[in-house]
């Protein structure tokens, strides 16, 4: 079973390479396609470095437009089995894939949550971005009537066929909603498995912030009544 891992990727050049190092040693036949978002900070340069590593496929935006954009190119070009979104940051840990998986590998699932709110270790942090990441999963619930505990995660995984089923229009964070909503949809069998987050503060390049909440709120009601 082939693993296709996405990586969205704007200005990380502090740790674009230690994630693609993380990612090529787990056990698994892959392919990694990133998906750089108009950096300007050095990350578009590291990686035309490495573009004649034939386990890489990097693909280039010519203007910044965010991360469901990057994810719709990513999308567009998996040939694995599995579907695997990988921020480029190091908050979260490729060696958890393999549980990641296991419900599509044993056929209880077609799509898997990986939620930072059912136990795992993870770094403290903020409160409100806590208190933000439930109210915004609690409204998602209410309007896709499921039980998600971590709707705004960053691990998603997808049978191949299922995410190339969904058209993303949104471009930036309001893609985690919108695949949410489209997702409850299409009535395919749903798993979250706990994960550990190593949460970065804004100091460190955290990138979202209050005003992408706000926008996830609109999205969730978009495209539950509109869409």
């Amino acid at each position: 079973m082939k693993l296709s891992i996405v990586i969205p990727a704007y200005n990380e050049k502090n740790t674009i390479k230690e994630i693609i190092r993380r990612v090529r040693i787990t056990p698994f036949d892959k392919e990694i396609i990133i998906v750089d978002d108009f950096s300007d900070d050095g990350t578009c340069e590291l990686l035309r470095d490495m573009e004649q590593e034939t386990d890489l496929k990097i693909f280039y935006h010519t203007k910044n437009m965010g991360k469901g954009a990057a994810l719709r190119t990513g999308f567009k070009n998996v040939t694995g089995d599995i579907v695997i979104v990988q921020d480029a940051d190091l908050e979260y840990d490729p060696s958890e894939y393999e549980n990641l998986i296991e419900p599509i590998r044993e056929n209880k699932a077609d799509v898997v949550y990986g939620s930072r709110f059912m136990g795992g270790p993870r770094r403290v942090l903020y409160f409100w971005h806590t208190v933000g990441n439930r109210m915004l999963t609690l409204f998602s619930n209410m309007m896709t009537n499921m039980n998600l505990t971590d709707m705004e995660t960053c691990y998603k995984v997808f049978r191949r066929e299922v995410i190339q089923k969904i058209s993303i229009k949104s471009n930036r964070f309001g893609v985690e909603p919108e695949i949410t909503a489209k997702i409850s949809r299409l009535g395919v069998r749903l798993y979250e498995i706990p994960i550990s987050y190593d949460g970065r503060r804004y100091s460190e390049g955290k990138k979202i912030d209050w005003k992408d909440g706000i926008t996830a709120f609109y999205t969730i009601i978009k495209f539950r009544f509109f869409d």
